[in-house]
């Protein structure tokens, strides 16, 4: 017998977020806001004296032509990975998305399977004989992550094919590095940074840039530096409008889900950066700088206001995103390895991205043509 799931009210899944230490900013009832191409159902999981015990994000993206749909949970959804029986909570999932019209589902299970330090991480940078970061014997590894991958092949699920493990392909980052701040203090933090980060720092305060919070009037600043990142470093940017949905649909849910960070050096903004909060887990969301006054260590300074932020409000972690997978010299994201890796945290494997088809054939299709996008 599976639990009992139902559509639950907004007010219901966000009562449920904020009775949770940590739930990924995607699996708010608000993300649904932020993603005005896909139609979003929030789940709920009841037990049988009827109280919430699991909730979910749902975002339903319709195919061409069709009544059909992608199902998609991303890093979601929040409910026990860990339980024995699993298919008592997905079972129940699979079968309402099917009378939903949903021919396949994606789902991103919010598990941790490995960590490695940061000092593991430059080590193995630095080893020409190694070439991806799963060659790397973890720091930490969760045993019962891989019980979770058993059960889930069992009962027909089957990982994404994930492409170039580049920490920025379709879907969610795998790999991403975090900075843990529970119980240490901001020198303890800053202790832990390479002797680089530290200067840089140093460096941003003493030629006198500073670091300030915007609002909704200042995104068209952010958007500017993020256009000019974009073509700096060859990605399709967003258009402005969707960073004012996303400001809008966040801050209405919760004033505090969603930060601007500005850095200014004489009257210019160099660099700016959101920053995104559910309960104890603060997220580095997108960044954009100028390639004008680098010398003066924008990106830096900013990222330090963003980890001081989180730390002054009860933040137990601050995540820097998506990392690459791939360690060779040649891979043009290394680079943003290295700098993150400088903040002494540490890089952390996820279970990755599941599928299961409702709908062999149709999914069969998606397949193929995400294949030749």
């Amino acid at each position: 017998m599976g639990y009992r799931l139902k559509t639950i009210k907004r007010d219901e899944h966000l009562a449920f977020v904020r009775a949770r230490p940590s739930i990924s900013h995607m699996q708010v009832p608000a993300w649904g806001d932020v993603k005005p191409d896909w139609r979003a159902e929030s789940l709920g999981w009841f037990d049988e004296r009827a109280r919430i015990i699991g909730a979910g994000l749902v975002l339903y993206r319709p195919v061409p032509k069709i009544k059909r749909y992608l199902a998609y949970l991303p890093e979601g959804p929040a409910i026990d990975w860990f339980a024995p029986d699993l298919a008592r909570w997905l079972h129940p999932l699979l079968a309402h998305l099917k009378s939903r019209g949903a021919f396949s589902v994606k789902m991103g299970p919010p598990v941790v399977a490995r960590r490695w330090k940061a000092d593991a991480v430059k080590a193995a940078i630095a080893d020409p004989e190694i070439g991806r970061l799963r060659d790397v014997t973890p720091s930490m590894e969760e045993r019962r992550a891989f019980a979770i991958t058993d059960r889930l092949q069992r009962m027909g699920w089957r990982q994404s094919d994930e492409g170039p493990d580049d920490g920025f392909s379709a879907g969610q980052p795998r790999h991403v590095f975090q900075v843990p701040l529970a119980g240490r203090t901001l020198d303890e933090i800053q202790s832990g940074f390479n002797q680089q980060w530290r200067r840089n720092i140093k460096k941003a305060e003493k030629a006198g840039v500073k670091v300030e919070r915007g609002g909704y009037e200042d995104l068209p600043v952010f958007y500017e530096l993020y256009r000019e990142t974009a073509e700096r470093d060859q990605f399709l940017p967003r258009p402005l409008t969707y960073f004012q949905g996303m400001w809008t649909a966040l801050i209405k849910e919760d004033p505090d889900r969603m930060r601007l960070y500005l850095a200014h050096h004489d009257g210019e903004v160099l660099s700016a950066a959101t920053m995104l909060t559910v309960g104890d887990h603060s997220w580095y969301s997108y960044g954009a700088s100028t390639g004008r006054r680098r010398e003066v260590q924008p990106n830096n300074a900013i990222q330090w206001r963003m980890m001081c932020d989180a730390h002054e409000r009860g933040a137990r972690v601050y995540d820097l995103r998506g990392i690459t997978d791939t360690l060779d010299e040649s891979n043009h994201l290394l680079g943003l390895l290295r700098f993150k890796a400088g903040t002494g945290g540490e890089a952390v494997e996820y279970l990755g991205e599941w599928d299961y088809p409702l709908n062999k054939l149709l999914h069969k299709a998606l397949d193929l043509y995400m294949a030749r996008r």
